[in-house]
């Protein structure tokens, strides 16, 4: 994916993620590409440890300089700038497994890094993966980076939209379980994310966006003859939409529309679950995939992959999705 580079070098704020994962690891080695370090000053929040240890398994010869504001940043080829939060060493932290205070630290440097770009003192916030686990574990009831920053913003109306290769995904429900899905579809809420689907088109400088919805059902209901929800609730939120003067189709069978996305049909696919459109996303483009929180006061971006604990602090983690989550963070405009 191209991205424009813009003139003044802004900072982003990048969250180290649960310090027992992959978070780390990925955040401090996009944060040392050159492909970011052209187009941005990557400033790490989160607790210190955690990312000198990075820093020393990577053998990478840069030293860490904290600072205490944003503005206090100095780029520099040599060094790694941090705002310090969170616990100051790593205790109770526990590599390769989810752990109260992981859960807790994690926490800590979302609200910050999301505190600061509210500010207007970083240009937007790139997070690290967390785990849902060590967030329970630390009595957090959030299911997610999306729920959790919307709290935080104040913001009510908001979607997860997932970015790979030639797709562009934004979905409906979340983290729900498949047996809940159903009765949370409703005009309403198909409807508001078809409005943000046009919104995400604008953050992502599509002027005469393309946008499709996708059924719930096999053959999108087949006229009701596998399930009501397209023609009650599905169909009337696009009908609505039209009236509002949004390009959009649908409901469609996912399995047709997710084909017709990929030859370049189509701009935006709203998908009604989390697997019905992440699981065509990630095969595409899984080592690349980029997840953006459209609706929120602040830009916000993250790698398409989770904490991936198996081959945590092993050195083997890959940073291309965290790398393009940075650089596609700057290409976005609110």
């Amino acid at each position: 994916m191209n991205y424009t580079k813009k003139k003044k070098i802004e900072k982003i704020a990048v969250t180290i993620g649960e310090p027992g994962g992959i978070g780390p690891e990925v955040a401090v080695k996009a944060a040392c590409s050159k492909d970011v370090r052209s187009i941005c000053s990557p400033v790490l929040i989160g607790s210190r440890a955690p990312v000198e240890r990075a820093l020393k398994m990577l053998e990478l010869p840069l030293r860490l300089r904290s600072i205490e504001t944003p503005e206090e940043s100095r780029p520099a080829a040599d060094f790694l700038e941090i705002i310090e939060t969170g616990p100051s060493g790593e205790a109770g932290f526990k590599s390769g497994t989810p752990t109260a205070a992981g859960g807790k630290a994690s926490y800590e440097y979302i609200k910050l890094a999301a505190s600061l770009a509210m500010e207007g003192r970083m240009a937007a916030v790139c997070t690290a993966p967390i785990s849902k686990e060590a967030l329970g574990m630390a009595g957090i009831k959030y299911p997610g980076h999306t729920e959790m920053l919307a709290r935080l913003t104040g913001t009510s109306d908001f979607a997860m939209m997932l970015v790979g290769g030639p797709l562009r995904v934004l979905l409906v429900t979340t983290h729900a379980a498949i047996k809940n899905v159903p009765r949370l579809i409703k005009k309403e809420a198909v409807a508001g994310k078809i409005m943000l689907a046009a919104r995400a088109a604008r953050m992502l400088g599509i002027r005469r966006p393309r946008i499709a919805v996708c059924g719930l059902n096999p053959h999108a209901g087949e006229a009701g003859l596998f399930g009501s929800e397209e023609a009650l609730q599905i169909a009337p939120a696009i009908r609505e939409a039209r009236d509002k003067g949004i390009n959009v189709q649908g409901p469609v069978a996912a399995d047709a529309l997710f084909r017709k996305a990929y030859a370049g049909q189509v701009d935006i696919v709203v998908a009604m679950y989390h697997d019905q459109g992440l699981i065509p996303l990630k095969m595409v483009a899984f080592e690349k995939g980029v997840n953006v929180t459209v609706g929120l006061p602040i830009i916000r971006t993250s790698p398409d992959h989770g904490t991936a604990y198996d081959i945590a602090w092993k050195g083997k983690a890959d940073p291309a999705s965290m790398i393009e989550a940075m650089k596609m963070a700057l290409s976005l405009k609110l």
